[in-house]
């Protein structure tokens, strides 16, 4: 079984149940119901798994589709003439030049050049802009944004944030677009990835569909009322084609799919740059370099990172987080991040960290299980291909 850990590091326990000072979803019920294994992520109580078990439902998702309870994950809406400027006082990403409807993965960074968390923000259509961001640092994100806003707004700027309560539900698998489209009068062919809606899902009102997801497959992420995220999640699951599917699956997917997780490949003390992470810099802002970290991250792109994030695969026992990765000499060069026996490719994979001479795809490293070196390989990810649907 897979265990991860949320973006205060913190370790899923396996106990069933819990305790009541977790939040709960509005589908907690339903999870329940389902026979979902209940367990503490990052402050909420969420299922591992489900009956048909971990993975089954990896590969049901790879091969059809699953619906992902996400709604632990911050919304946030940002309001005002001035809220582009506000957004880009605290993302490395160009969000001026996205069109309407369109959002894009950008980080959050510091003077330092560490990564606050990576967000995905959205510029809707109805002239505001929304962000998700992780249920990890939904504390710090929340107190840097307060700040930053009320900083703007004592210099006359114009920026209101809203905070959603609403559940947000990740449909995820080739089946995706075929199962939404019964309930959808929009034509999903004509959105693209990383382009959003404000929809009608099933008879359910207000719900903005947006074309993403953690998985590396074709999906939505649709962040509906929470007083009819059930009656929604429901009418999905009715259809033969859903599983229900838990954090278990879709952190094997993420991996698979090369995406980190923050608070295991990503934090405060990584860089876009060592990341891998470089193109979620806007040009324009890499010329302007008005964004937290700049002289930093600029100087890293300029002379190369001490270290780079690299995907790994190996034979034998799993890796882990933690675990040491050496070089030729046998001496350590790096640290494992993410990983796990990959249920689509039946061989261990992982990332992590290792120095910039390590870190070529095709280098032969070894990592160190329980005391043993077994032999690993850099391998470009994503180790599976992904299936991001771009419209015509």
């Amino acid at each position: 079984m897979l265990l991860l850990r949320a973006g205060s590091r913190a370790a899923l326990s396996g106990a069933g149940g819990a305790p009541a000072a977790l939040r709960r979803s509005p589908l907690d019920a339903l999870h329940r119901e389902l026979g979902g294994r209940m367990v503490p992520f990052a402050g909420w109580s969420l299922p591992l798994h489900y009956e048909h078990g971990h993975l089954r439902s990896h590969l049901h998702t790879r091969r059809r589709c699953s619906l992902f309870d996400v709604s632990h994950m911050p919304q946030t809406r940002v309001h005002g003439r001035d809220r582009v400027r506000f957004v880009e006082s605290l993302v490395v990403g160009d969000i001026a030049e996205l069109r309407p409807g369109q959002g894009t993965l950008t980080l959050l960074t510091n003077e330092k050049g560490g990564i606050i968390d990576d967000l995905i923000v959205t510029n809707t259509l109805e002239d505001y802009l929304y962000i998700v961001s992780n249920a990890g640092c939904a504390d710090k994100d929340l107190a840097i944004m307060k700040g930053r806003a009320a900083e703007l707004q004592a210099a006359g700027c114009d920026i209101h944030l809203e905070v959603l309560d609403n559940a947000l539900l990740a449909l995820q698998g080739p089946s995706t677009a075929q199962v939404l489209q019964a309930g959808l009068s929009d034509d999903l062919a004509k959105l693209s990835f990383m382009n959003s809606i404000t929809t009608t899902v099933f008879g359910v009102p207000g719900c903005r569909v947006t074309r993403c997801g953690y998985t590396g497959e074709d999906g939505v992420e649709i962040s509906v009322p929470a007083g009819r995220a059930v009656e929604l999640a429901k009418q999905l699951l009715d259809i033969p084609e859903v599983w229900p599917a838990g954090l278990a699956a879709r952190d094997s997917l993420r991996l698979e799919a090369g995406l980190c997780l923050y608070g295991n490949d990503i934090d405060e003390t990584t860089t876009p740059v060592e990341a891998g992470l470089l193109w979620t810099l806007g040009k324009r802002r890499r010329v302007a370099m008005d964004f937290p970290g700049a002289t930093i991250i600029m100087a890293q792109v300029k002379e190369k990172p001490k270290r780079k994030r690299v995907g790994l695969t190996s034979v034998g026992p799993p890796i882990r987080p933690h675990t040491a990765i050496l070089g030729p000499e046998g001496t350590p060069v790096g640290t494992v991040t993410s990983g796990c026996p990959s249920p689509s490719l039946g061989k261990n994979i992982a990332m992590g960290y290792v120095e910039t001479a390590h870190s070529r795809a095709g280098t032969t490293l070894a990592v160190e299980v329980r005391k043993k070196q077994h032999p690993a390989l850099v391998t470009k990810m994503p180790f599976v291909p992904t299936q991001y649907y771009m419209a015509k």
